[in-house]
């Protein structure tokens, strides 16, 4: 018979900062109020969105606990008569993701309460949200007793969650702790240790902050085993005021790795070879230097990852730095036909949980299987990137996701974990889709389709990116434009260049859009001439209305034919409109010569201009690139295929890094 170890999988926890924004987070008032199941809504496109929309809809009550009620860590005060759910984001139990890819078959919740008269209830919901009581046990007497509920995880084949509610005695209570356990091999019973890896780029403060959140947690200490920093930048995190006091906290386990500006794949890749040649830690993690950590998330990481079936990357979601309780996404695929990242169909992003508690959201029960998580948080095993290799050299964008697509294929697969998580910039107050992004959008998504599109000459996305084109010509944004044609060049000239290309390539973006007016950024409104038309809006109709499907079909019918057009009068000279980064989508630049764009981040606009010249020579070279794509798409995909190892191998980064193979052998750090 095979010895069995006792293993703590997950512990009650509380937000010691007692931010009141995160509160729904951890604990919740509120009674759950579940949404129409699927069925009942229906399959009308009507129905499924009077239905999304009812989801976004706040059920709150406004209710919460007090911060003064967060005793430590763990504990909690109740007040007398309260009721509390812990079925929350952070203290709910994701049995599914347990079910599905642990050995663990059973787990143990031990809660230990104070105050007599004080019920604890067990619940379990289904795959598709109902809830059902399991147990409930009363305490008698008033000195702080520990109650047991053994929980099995057969019911949980494709979702659902354990938690507990407590509704305190006539004289309050106060629950002490609450911890979920399993008998494991007891080769299984020791936890892993992690490298945290860290890029940062003139982020000194919020990078340094970070650095006092992990060595502020005597609980993750033991699981570290190197917090290893990328410095690529000028403005360094070692100049922070707060670096001090992080590295001591830290106690010897911080190493700052100062390399040139290689990207976040050239910082990642960096910390995976250290990781990798140091072969102390049993994962290396993945994470963005702009973060508000959990430092629990971690620890539930590792432990999730060292009882997984086989080894797995296990990632974190991304909550909102700004609106702390909206989760970005609860996880995400790259559908293989468009080739493009996204949620499952059934999943709502940017949910915020203080608007509609977890009990309450259907989907939300559902087990999320996906392709990759983004590496603001992400945990690698050793081993995989042993066999499979480092990141690919495309600076930004799609170096996480084509890794969690070359890690599914070599039999690893990632599970984006409930309860680990981080606070980060959400991406919809970035620009990365006009500016010089947009040049690595667009060629890593190629590159990325090229390795792995199952679909011959990458399904719809020759198509799709020329549509995307197109909708940037008839938006006057002529320098997204020949960013994504340099992109495509760059793609052409195979992936010999790729690692040449990484320290260079963000300098050649940026000095080649200079010239162009809808590149050049303007902080004062003042810096663009006053808006005037030649003509006014026909009938003083609202240019700003969201126009119907049927009147959107004929703008991409029209837009690109108007552009032959030579612009109205003035138009050259004065703008014709300013329009706001929320309202600047194609069909409504489309009717203008000439507009002043603000930038989704708030901070600066553009001079857009149309001019009929330019647009007919990028039109020729758009027709021209994508038909050579379907050409040379078979070739070009036999071609990166055969260099995937190389590119990815630890020799071929040591190069990139300027290490001497004495270096890249004996561990010098840099």
């Amino acid at each position: 018979m095979t010895s069995t170890a006792r293993r703590l999988l997950q512990r009650q926890v509380f937000p010691l900062d007692r931010d009141t924004d995160v509160f729904p987070l951890y604990v919740d008032p509120d009674p759950a109020i579940l949404d129409a199941d699927k069925y009942e809504v229906g399959g009308t496109h009507a129905a499924k969105e009077l239905n999304r929309a009812a989801l976004r809809q706040s059920i709150s009550s406004g209710d919460g606990i007090h911060p003064e009620q967060i005793l430590s860590r763990t504990a909690l005060r109740m007040a007398a008569g309260e009721k509390l759910s812990f079925g929350t984001y952070f203290n709910a139990f994701p049995a599914s993701y347990w079910r599905r890819w642990t050995i663990v078959d059973a787990v143990t919740l031990d809660v230990l309460v104070r105050g007599a008269g004080t019920a604890v209830t067990v619940y379990k919901s289904m795959a598709n949200g109902r809830s059902q009581r399991v147990d409930s046990v009363t305490v008698t007497g008033s000195e702080a007793e520990s109650v047991r509920f053994e929980l099995t995880l057969k019911p949980f084949v494709d979702g659902g969650w354990y938690w507990y509610d407590v509704v305190a005695g006539e004289d309050g209570a106060v629950v002490e702790q609450a911890e979920w356990s399993a008998e494991v091999p007891e080769e299984r019973a020791a936890h892993g240790t992690v490298d945290i890896c860290i890029t940062t780029m003139n982020r000194p403060d919020f990078c340094a902050e970070l650095l006092g959140q992990l060595g502020d947690d005597e609980q993750l200490a033991p699981y570290l085993d190197e917090v290893l920093v990328m410095e690529q930048g000028t403005d360094k995190v070692s100049g922070s005021a707060v670096f001090p006091a992080a590295e001591k906290a830290l106690a010897g386990k911080l190493r700052v790795i100062e390399q040139a500006n290689l990207g976040g794949s050239g910082g990642y890749a960096r910390g995976q070879f250290e990781s990798l040649r140091k072969g102390t830690a049993t994962y290396a993690m993945m994470m963005d230097d702009d973060v508000v950590c959990e430092p629990e998330g971690i620890i539930r990481a590792v432990t999730f990852g060292d009882l997984c079936k086989r080894p797995t990357l296990v990632g974190g979601h991304m909550f909102s730095l700004y609106a702390r309780s909206r989760l970005h996404s609860f996880g995400e695929i790259i559908q293989p036909y468009r080739f493009w990242w996204m949620s499952p169909s059934y999943a709502v992003n940017d949910w915020d949980f203080g608007a509609r508690n977890l009990r309450s959201a259907r989907w939300l029960h559902q087990r999320t299987d996906v392709d990759f998580n983004g590496w603001f948080m992400c945990l690698i095993p050793r081993s995989v990137i042993a066999e499979i290799g480092l990141s690919l050299p495309l600076f930004i964008k799609w170096d996480d996701s084509e890794y969690g697509l070359r890690a599914k294929a070599a039999g690893y697969p990632t599970v984006t974990f409930p309860g680990a998580a981080v606070w980060h910039v959400p991406w919809s107050d970035k620009n990365d889709a006009l500016d010089w992004q947009a040049y690595f959008h667009q060629r890593n998504r190629f590159v990325a389709a090229l390795l792995h599109s199952t679909y011959p000459k990458g399904g719809r996305m020759i198509l799709e990116s020329f549509n995307h084109q197109l909708s940037h010509l008839v938006s006057m944004q002529y320098s997204t434009v020949e960013l994504r044609h340099m992109a495509l060049e760059d793609v052409f000239a195979g992936p010999e260049q790729l690692h040449a290309d990484l320290p260079i390539k963000l300098g050649a973006v940026r000095e080649y859009v200079k010239p162009f007016s809808d590149a050049q950024l303007k902080v004062e409104r003042e810096a663009f001439p006053p808006v005037r038309r030649h003509k006014p809006p026909k009938r003083g109709k609202d240019e700003f209305e969201v126009p119907g499907r049927r009147a959107q079909l004929m703008a991409a019918a029209l837009a690109p034919l108007r552009q032959f057009r030579k612009p109205r009068e003035l138009a050259g000279e004065f703008p014709e409109a300013e329009i706001t980064a929320m309202d600047a989508r194609w069909y409504r630049l489309a009717r203008y010569d000439s507009a002043v764009v603000s930038m989704p981040d708030g901070t600066s606009a553009a001079l857009y201009r149309r001019d009929p010249d330019r647009y007919r020579d990028l039109l020729r070279r758009t027709v021209a690139m994508h038909n050579r794509l379907r050409q040379e798409w078979p070739a070009l995909a036999e071609r990166y295929r055969a260099h995937l190892a190389e590119m990815t191998s630890p020799d071929a980064w040591a190069a990139t890094f300027g290490l001497t193979d004495t270096e890249a052998d004996d561990g010098a750090d840099g």
